[in-house]
């Protein structure tokens, strides 16, 4: 009973999201308390909430002083290099800047941290998919999926999960792994060039000048921004190469986009505006030092990550910012998006709370694993592969690898498969787990980027499914499961 009930209250969460019936935060509070409810364990629902709240308070604490953190960098302009490095690749072109988007989260999340990577990603990259009315559930979608990949790190989390609870070495789990992960952020760059060349088709390919190259769009009337100090817009009928400019004077750089088109990509067509009052050149290296710090301390975890950005939100504040009215200035820029992304995580822990307090996510583990054929016993490690997608989506990956993966692995143990290829196998699904609703992180990227949690589900999990099952067929392919 317990098991229907889990799978039922998942769905009927992701099919009100995506038909955006309900919002995010209402769905994922309302509907697990219904489910608490039904399955005679009201009474419970307070423990639980508060179980769950106690278990996501330390990552909702990070998010908020990083959000702030990286707010501030942005402010003083330590990222506008970043955006004009990824200006001058892009040129303008929809292809490139989807790339560019792939390129940009598969390096930031080195650091191992989702929630920093779409931050840096977002900041950079979402000016100019407005500027260029590119859809920004493609820049979620890639960004997710690229993240999803480089998230199998051995400090990124589901690597070190695995070797802990299976007792293995994560070197020895991941290094062999690298070349089918390799081949899974091929398939994401590859996934790039081809919703990049789709959006190419939908709104034209621009130049620097302002003027649509002869690949135009394929719709009437669209209209295209180019570059310029201010935006001139173009209007495409046909195909045809004809246009007319207009200056709109809400560009980054200012007014007089006629005489400033055509100059470089430093001049005219920039993501951030380079004019804005809270930049601090002078402190540059200063915040890059102590950007840099921040992350090296976090990856040496020489302290919890909520007290380490904390403290560099503070630091940060101080130094860029000394004048208490400037430091409120911006902390109030920046509270939209600390409170949406801190009300979703503690609305997710409502959800997650129920769903262990209950112990529906124990029952759907066991159902599963019960539910693979005997003959399947020497295949194991394919079988894990398959399951990993699906349910390190359903399921935090605290609960699928300390409470499922070590059935799995018992079970391939009986028939010959190793533990080592079980980890690995287990791997694989989580270029899918980056979008789960249970993920905090994914709610940083869809809150930054403006993009409904439900539009960006329906575009980036068939994408996102497909990249996890090209990974197991390059394990597969190269021996490593």
């Amino acid at each position: 009973m317990l098991t229907i009930l889990g799978f039922a209250m998942i769905a009927t969460f992701l099919v009100l999201i995506m038909m955006k019936k309900m919002s995010p935060i209402a769905a994922l509070v309302l509907i697990p308390a219904l489910f608490c409810v039904a399955v005679g364990q009201g009474a419970k629902l307070g423990d639980y909430v508060i179980d769950g709240v106690g278990n996501l308070a330390p990552t909702a604490a990070m998010l908020m002083f990083a959000i702030v953190y990286f707010g501030v960098m942005i402010d003083v302009g330590l990222f506008d290099p970043i955006v004009r490095g990824i200006l001058r690749f892009c040129k303008a072109d929809p292809m490139r800047i989807v790339v560019g988007t792939a390129v940009l989260a598969a390096i930031v999340s080195l650091d191992g941290d989702g929630s920093t990577t779409f931050m840096i990603t977002v900041s950079a990259m979402y000016p100019l998919y407005k500027r260029l009315k590119m859809s920004l559930v493609v820049m979620t979608g890639v960004a997710a999926t690229a993240n999803g990949v480089m998230n199998t790190l051995p400090w990124g989390g589901p690597t070190a999960r695995a070797a802990t609870a299976l007792k293995l070495d994560a070197g020895d789990i991941f290094v062999p792994m690298i070349p089918a992960l390799g081949v899974g952020l091929a398939a994401v760059l590859l996934l790039a060039v081809v919703l990049g060349r789709r959006e190419r088709r939908r709104i034209g390919l621009l130049t620097l000048d302002g003027a649509p190259t002869a690949e135009t769009a394929t719709e009437p009337e669209t209209v295209l921004v180019a570059a310029g100090g201010g935006d001139r817009a173009r209007k495409t009928s046909g195909g045809a190469n004809r246009g007319t400019g207009t200056g709109t004077g809400t560009g980054a750089g200012g007014g007089g986009g006629a005489e400033n088109a055509g100059e470089g990509v430093d001049e005219g067509f920039k993501g951030l505006d380079p004019n804005r009052p809270t930049l601090r050149p002078k402190l540059y290296w200063f915040n890059a030092a102590l950007t840099i710090a921040l992350l090296t301390a976090m990856i040496m975890e020489l302290m919890p990550i909520p007290v380490l950005f904390l403290l560099g939100a503070a630091l940060a504040l101080t130094v860029n910012f000394p004048h208490m009215p400037d430091q409120r200035a911006r902390i109030a820029a920046h509270a939209d998006n600390v409170l949406n992304v801190s009300g979703m995580v503690f609305a997710a822990a409502v959800f997650t709370g129920v769903l262990s307090g209950t112990g529906m996510v124990e029952h759907m583990a066991d159902w599963l694993v019960g539910a693979i054929p005997e003959g399947m016993g020497p295949h194991m490690a394919i079988v894990t592969g398959v399951l990993s997608i699906p349910l390190t989506y359903f399921m935090s990956n605290d609960g699928f690898y300390f409470g499922v993966v070590p059935v799995l692995a018992e079970a391939g143990a009986a028939h010959g498969v190793s533990p080592l290829e079980i980890a690995r196998a287990s791997l694989v699904g989580q270029p899918l787990h980056m979008s789960s609703p249970l993920v905090p992180a994914v709610y940083v990227l869809v809150g930054m980027a403006k993009v409904e949690f439900g539009d960006h589900t329906r575009f980036t999990v068939k994408w996102a499914a497909l990249t996890s099952l090209v990974v197991l067929a390059a394990g597969l392919l190269f021996g490593i499961v």
